[in-house]
């Protein structure tokens, strides 16, 4: 007789069918490649670090400003629709940005299509979650779908994990074999290809107005409970660590003259955070998602603080291993209670509001990092990490606050 995870883990399975998870993950490297990959084709290419850096830069304001509307969308129009257009289009924009940087470029025309391929990029992430809490909530009874829910984010998340990590690990391996426009086809193809393939997946009828009347949908003013806004605080804390690990443990390696390392000790965030993602499904359901929270939010902070001390690679590399052991839990918590609090008819909307509050973290901490950096060192920027820990245990409060009331 299987084990309690794993019939759950089954029954999901026959609901989504077994091809559906492959899919989505692979469908979400785009995302994960896009930002790298614009960097690594127009530095070389026009041998202004400063332009592959600002266009970089645009891709992530784009997806800022319009990466939610995506989810309002999906839960006005249902996601096949929506998807299938946005990954059309955002595919012919990556191949134009290619063909525009290789000819006499441009640079506002660089800059309008990076925009515009930020404001097209299909919220994957997101989108698999909302997916996944609608065929929960409408084919599991309470209360084994609880224990199926924790289990469907922790998997999202070691997903996410696993992208973040190796996302940038494949365009190093298509520039360097191929060329410096080989990842952004790349991603193209893919968001081609897979994401199309995603949205054209039968649980994508699972998410149409069809099984939520518009007239039974909430009205927007839901979106602004205390319940929904603390998990999209909580990660925008999150994409501030981030911004600001990523952007400080560079200006360290550089100081070391190790930066070609750079990559590989910050990969360390992101298999301890995936391993300790999944693991949060085998958590007692006594231990509340306000406990873990508080408690691996702590966890995290805790490595930030280490970091203050650290003089070598290794001593940086076990403070990034304790702040991957606090953030894959804390990230599967909230988008946790972002589904739970999501308003009826509006989860895709919540799910692509948590997702943007990441991209916007992580821009603003990546760019307010480096100019610290650029003043006073890697010891003064290891501070912004310890600042964004506190966001995610500022909110982990106002989450507490939101579930009394």
């Amino acid at each position: 007789m299987p084990d309690g995870s794993t019939a759950r883990t089954r029954r999901l399975h026959h609901e989504t069918g077994v091809v559906y998870f492959p899919i989505a993950l692979i469908a979400r490297l785009p995302f994960a490649m896009v930002v790298v990959g614009v960097m690594t084709l127009i530095v070389p290419t026009t041998g202004s670090l400063a332009l592959g850096g600002t266009t970089a830069a645009v891709v992530g304001v784009g997806n800022a400003c319009f990466g939610p509307f995506l989810g309002v969308l999906a839960d006005r129009y249902g996601q096949r629709k929506v998807i299938l257009t946005f990954s059309t289009v955002n595919s012919v924009l990556l191949f134009s940005l290619v063909a525009v940087t290789s000819s006499d470029y441009n640079q506002i025309a660089m800059f309008i299509i990076a925009f515009l391929i930020g404001a097209s990029s299909p919220q994957v992430a997101p989108l698999s979650r909302s997916r996944l809490v609608g065929i929960i909530d409408s084919s599991f009874p309470h209360p084994s779908s609880v224990r199926i829910m924790n289990a469907a984010m922790a998997y999202e998340s070691a997903a996410d994990e696993i992208v973040f990590v190796f996302g940038p690990v494949i365009v190093g391996l298509l520039a360097t074999t191929i060329g410096a426009g080989a990842p952004v086809i790349g991603a193209g193809i893919i968001s081609l290809v897979f994401i199309s393939a995603f949205a054209l997946h039968k649980t994508a009828a699972q998410t149409t107005p069809a099984h939520v009347a518009i007239s039974n949908q909430a009205p927007a003013r839901e979106l602004f409970r205390l319940s929904v806004i603390a998990p999209v605080l909580g990660a925008f804390g999150m994409g501030l660590l981030f911004g600001s690990m990523l952007t400080s443990l560079t200006a360290f390696m550089v100081q070391r003259n190790e930066a070609t390392q750079v990559g590989l000790v910050y990969g360390i965030i992101g298999l301890g955070s995936a391993v300790m993602a999944l693991s949060v499904a085998f958590l007692p359901a006594k231990y509340s998602h306000q406990l873990r929270w508080l408690v691996f939010g702590s966890l995290s902070l805790v490595g930030t603080l280490s970091l203050l001390w650290a003089n070598s690679v290794a001593q940086i590399s076990l403070s990034l291993l304790i702040i991957g052991l606090g953030i894959g839990p804390t990230l599967v918590t909230q988008y946790t209670l972002a589904a739970q609090a999501s308003p009826a008819g509006r989860s895709a909307t919540v799910m692509t509001l948590v997702g943007t509050a990441i991209t916007v973290g992580s821009a603003l901490a990546s760019a307010a990092t480096g100019i610290i950096a650029q003043a006073g060192g890697p010891s003064l920027a290891f501070t912004l990490p310890i600042f964004s820990c506190v966001v995610v245990l500022a909110a982990a409060i106002v989450n507490g606050f939101g579930s009394r009331r």
